[in-house]
């Protein structure tokens, strides 16, 4: 695995110039419903009312890798609801045990059968994060079974052990979540280190969904080709600070939010990360010796080229400059980047600071074909 100190080489031209994105969402069961019925049906909160759109503006993402781009599609699909109405994937009660039986395998501690390779930084004395950017390429890694899982996600957390409160945003492969092997768009959040907390887009209560077309829980009907098209999913995390919620935006749409009720201690983020994680679970919860874990990202290991491992690009975090000052988005300090990885021939990860050259700001490539990870 590579540090900061490795020197880059050269990067390789895309084969194509520009960068086509997800145009549709298949075979998904979606309802209606009412902005204000869905604290009644799936966000069992103290709240009293639904923040329809964040109180400051958005700053347009960078979201291509390429220079020169025509129109590029909507990375989901858009559906139109009727004014106060959002679309969400219809939850059934096997739905919920499914959820809950995925989120055995979240907890933040090492274990066989969890593997992550991801990048992260820390904050300093007196500095806080307020939110997480970046612009991922999307595949679709193979599972063997349904007890397997493969993820890419930017993150924020506060806090360490039974203290951690985290959000994870991004798209994974969860046959046991979703009933099949496809890519989805997923959320992820806990209070308190998975123990007693947490839940998957809007499978039980938390994320809060204000967007009439754009929806997590959808499936990803086109994925990046190998030494071909890169089909791209821009993510924000953001702060809002006089509510306290957290905002994602996907594809420069704002989806929805994260309460602020549903956390112990996250009015800011001690870390910001960007990586993928990938889990083998058995009857036991912990698989035996020798079993295979999954591919992560596109399934092969980053060599600079960004149409082989898969990638973050613009990656930036927010942060307040000073005491009365607004918080703004800046790229990563690669001096003070974390490497979180724990076995380099299954799956590896690349930093490579500002690639300025070629337009992709900080950017990392990450990945690989799995195998026998715990053996």
């Amino acid at each position: 695995m590579a540090t900061s100190s490795s020197p880059a080489p050269t990067p390789t031209k895309p084969h194509h110039s520009y960068t086509q994105r997800v145009d549709g969402i298949q075979n998904i069961l979606r309802d209606d419903l009412a902005l204000e019925r869905q604290l009644k049906f799936t966000n069992k909160l103290p709240t009293k009312s639904i923040q329809s759109k964040p109180s400051f503006q958005q700053t347009k993402a960078k979201t291509s890798m390429y220079n020169s781009t025509p129109k590029l599609k909507p990375f989901l699909e858009k559906i139109v609801c009727p004014i106060g109405k959002v679309p969400i994937r219809r939850t059934t009660k096997d739905d919920l045990i499914k959820s809950k039986s995925s989120f055995n395998t979240e907890a933040e501690q090492v274990i066989p059968g969890i593997h992550a390779v991801e990048v992260y930084m820390r904050t300093k004395v007196n500095e806080s994060f307020y939110g997480v950017s970046g612009t991922s390429s999307i595949y679709n890694p193979k599972v063997t079974s349904k007890d397997q899982t493969s993820a890419t996600h930017a993150w924020v957390q506060n806090g360490d052990g039974d203290g951690t409160n985290k959000i994870y945003v991004g798209w994974h492969v969860d046959p046991q979540l979703h009933g099949d092997d496809g890519t989805y768009a997923y959320s992820e959040w806990t209070s308190d280190n998975f123990k007693n907390t947490g839940c998957f887009n809007l499978r039980c209560p938390g994320f809060v969904q204000t967007s009439q077309q754009m929806f997590l829980d959808a499936r990803v009907d086109r994925i990046s080709v190998y030494d071909g098209v890169m089909i791209e999913m821009p993510i924000t995390l953001t702060k809002d600070s006089e509510t306290n919620n957290w905002w994602l935006s996907l594809d420069n749409t704002w989806v929805g939010y994260f309460p602020a009720a549903l956390f112990s201690n996250l009015k800011s983020a001690d870390k910001v990360g960007w990586g993928g994680r990938t889990t083998t679970t058995s009857a036991t919860s912990i698989p035996p010796l020798g079993m295979v874990s999954p591919q992560m990202g596109s399934g092969y290991f980053p060599d600079y080229t960004f149409h082989h491992g898969s990638y973050f690009i613009h990656m930036q975090y927010q942060y307040q400059p000073g005491e009365h000052a607004n918080a703004i988005f800046v790229p990563p300090n690669k001096d003070r980047m974390n490497w979180v990885g724990d076995n380099e021939k299954c799956f590896g990860i690349d930093y490579y600071g500002n690639i300025k050259d070629e337009g992709l700001g900080h950017s990392l490539e990450f990945g690989g074909p799995g195998g026998q990870c715990d053996a």
